[in-house]
Order: structure tokens, then sequence, then C-alpha cells
């Protein structure tokens, strides 16, 4: 017999334990993404000259002394705090693209090789197993330094990259879904492959591919924060967050705050959106509910 039921007065406390925490990473998740997409929404408003605007007389400015520049100055006279708002357009829109681009293709195929068995699911999982084997980051220096650098490029590699998670979650859930009584039922009705898919197998599927899109967002930001960093990412005249912390490497003993800042808008980003994964995955898994 397990804890919470020899002991009601413990599962009620458990209960409410976990309710409190699931209530602070939905609002610290929420604040914290709103927070950054309401920035990033109105960043050519806030800060019209979009970070790229050098006066050298003002380089190197430390933070917090002057109204004009709170996070001080770059080595040109750019405004950090400027940067890192239009820098988190170049992040979320790679994160959110690539996520969603992963999600709709490996979602299809997922299906498909999942409710059609055969030859067409052992290909595409062999080809998984082969693609997953595969380092991300090499990957992306070895096509990259083919192609050449550039946001574009590196959303579809991400694509291609990660649409094997998305397939094989699929998958799973489509062998299980499948044998059930509502899909039985609807085979014998005599329904379309098609409508059986995406009207009945689909939706019920779509718990766990919503957790992961969430958490694969909030990955997707740090893979370009760091693709950027090593020169492989965004234009080095566009603000970004990876190209900042790469900027500041020179000064980090004497300016500390050009990476600082950077990093801890990534670092704020990821957290926010991890939470509402995590909050996700406690809201849509019926087990975790009845623990």
């Amino acid at each position: 017999m397990t804890d919470t039921l020899q002991n009601p007065r413990l599962s009620r406390f458990t209960r409410f334990r976990q309710s409190r925490f699931a209530k602070f990473e939905f609002i610290a998740g929420s604040a914290l993404t709103s927070m950054l997409a309401l920035l990033v929404l109105f960043a050519d408003i806030l800060f019209p000259g979009g970070g790229t605007a050098v006066n050298l007389l003002e380089r190197l400015s430390e933070p917090f002394q002057s109204g004009a520049h709170l996070l001080g100055t770059d080595p040109l006279g750019r405004d950090i705090l400027a940067r890192i708002v239009h820098g988190g357009r170049i992040s979320l829109t790679v994160g959110l693209l690539s996520a969603l681009g992963s999600v709709t293709l490996g979602t299809v195929i997922g299906l498909y090789a999942g409710y059609y068995r055969g030859f067409l699911d052992s290909f595409v999982m062999r080809f998984a197993d082969v693609q997953l084997a595969l380092p991300f980051i090499l990957l992306a220096i070895t096509v990259i330094a083919i192609v050449g650098p550039g946001i574009d490029r590196i959303i579809i590699l991400m694509i291609v990259s990660q649409w094997v998670q998305y397939a094989r979650l699929v998958r799973g859930s489509v062998l299980s879904l499948r044998q059930r009584e509502f899909v039985q039922a609807a085979v014998s009705y005599g329904l379309p492959n098609r409508k059986i898919i995406f009207r009945h197998i689909l939706p019920n599927a779509m718990g766990p591919l919503i957790i992961l899109l969430t958490l694969n967002v909030a990955n997707n930001i740090l893979l370009e924060s760091s693709l950027t960093f090593l020169g492989l990412g965004a234009d080095p005249q566009t603000p970004s967050w990876g190209g900042m912390l790469s900027e500041g490497r020179s000064y980090i003993q004497t300016a500390w705050w050009i990476t600082v800042f950077p990093g801890i808008a990534i670092m704020l980003t990821v957290l926010g959106l991890n939470l509402l994964g995590d909050w996700l995955r406690d809201e849509l898994d019926p087990l975790g509910k009845t623990r």
C-alpha cells in the first residue's frame, strides 16, 4: 500500500504542494514568455533604431548609469537593451518556425507510418535511427560550410534534423490508438483512412506533441544562439543573442555587461518556455494528475 493510501493527510498535503507548484510554473512561465513576446512585438516602437545606431563617443558605457542606455553600450556605442530586444525577434522566429515545421512534417510521417505499418513503417524508423545517430552541431557545421550561413538555412536544417522526434512519438501513439474501440468502430463504418487518421487518431495524440513542441522551441533558441556564437547563424550586422555573446568575449573582463545581459535574456526565455512545458505535461498527463 502506498504512503498516500496509508496517510490521507499526506495525500492532501502532496496534492496541495503539487497544485501550488503547478500554479507557479504556469504563472512564471506565462509571465516570462509574455513579457518577451510583447517586447519583441513592439521592438520597433520601443527602439526605432533597431539597435544598430553607432555612437563611438558613448562606447562601453556602464549599465545603470544613464537613462538613455539602461544596460550600457557595446564597443561601437550601440545600446545593449535595444539589441537584446531586437535580437529576441530572431531567436523567437527561429525557435517557432523550426519547431512548427518539425512538428508538421514529423506528425504526418508518423501518422502514416504507424497506421499503415509494413514497409513504410520499417523504412521511416530505420532512417530515423540513422539520423538520430548524427550529432546536430557536426551536421550543422558541415551543411552551413557548404551552403553558407543564414537564418533561413538554420530553420530548414533544424526542421530536417528534428522531425524524427515527432515522427517516433506520433508513431508510438498511433500504434496504441489504432487498436482502440473508437478507431475500430470508424473502420467498421467504412470511413476513409485519411478521415480516421486526422479526425480520430490525431486529436488523441496531440497532448505529447504540444509538450514536445513547447520544449523544442526553447531548445531551438539555444541551438540558434550557439550556431550564431560560432559564426554560422545570423548576419553579424543583425542584432542576435548569440552574436552579442560572441562579440563580448574579448571584453568579458573589462565590459562584462556585453555578454551577461544577452545571456540572462537567453536563460529567462528558455526558463519560461520550459516552465510552460512542464505545466502542460502535468495538465495533459492523466497519470500525473492522479499522482
